[in-house]
């Protein structure tokens, strides 16, 4: 995979040493700081760097901007010229780079478990993430959407339901597939209308 091996700024070495990198294909967009903006495809992207396919490069030291599918908005500096593309540093607060971690270790485990949701459906993160869990015995919580797809979310939450049993999202009803680093993960029982999903899982 395409690494930042040399990096003009330290916490470079510290940054390979605490994260691993994962190998993602995302799509997104990026702004150079002469505010031309160009799509983008990452490669590898670790909660403190990534790596990305991009017609307009911009010179090392250049900061960037990029909004990535799945992941949000993300800033840094480009650290490496690449073939096709380059280097970039994340610039994120330790609560930031948790939560990219978590949402990083749902991507790889996408990619490794094929899960059936994800083939079939592009996920999306809600303009308003805060939503209501019912549990099976009737007792609501407050939960965040990481992500969600026509078919299945990525919940954040303190407490995670008991894998394979049944829970409410706003008014879907969805099963606990899988726990994530910072919550768990859902399958809608019933295959959601795109023009519908966000006020059906907000629904309170």
């Amino acid at each position: 995979m395409a690494l930042a091996h040399k990096k003009s700024t330290l916490p470079a070495a510290e940054e390979r040493r605490r994260f691993q990198r994962v190998r993602v294909h995302l799509l997104g967009r990026y702004m150079l700081p002469d505010r031309r903006e160009f799509p983008c495809q990452i490669i590898n992207m670790s909660p403190g760097g990534l790596a990305l396919l991009a017609p307009g490069i911009g010179n090392v030291g250049d900061r960037v901007i990029a909004y990535l599918d799945h992941i949000g908005r993300v800033e840094g500096k480009i650290t490496r010229i690449i073939d096709n593309g380059f280097a970039m540093t994340v610039g994120a607060t330790a609560r930031k780079r948790d939560k990219l971690a978590a949402q990083l270790t749902w991507l790889a485990n996408r990619d490794i478990l094929n899960l059936p949701e994800d083939r079939r459906h592009d996920r999306i993160v809600p303009r308003n993430p805060i939503a209501l869990l019912t549990l099976e015995d009737g007792t609501k919580m407050t939960c965040r959407i990481i992500d969600m797809s026509l078919s299945g979310a990525a919940i954040a939450a303190e407490n995670r339901p008991p894998l394979k049993s049944q829970v409410l999202l706003g008014k879907v009803a969805a099963r606990v597939v899988r726990n994530l680093e910072e919550g768990f993960a859902l399958e809608f029982m019933h295959e959601q209308l795109a023009d519908a999903l966000e006020d059906a899982v907000l629904c309170r």
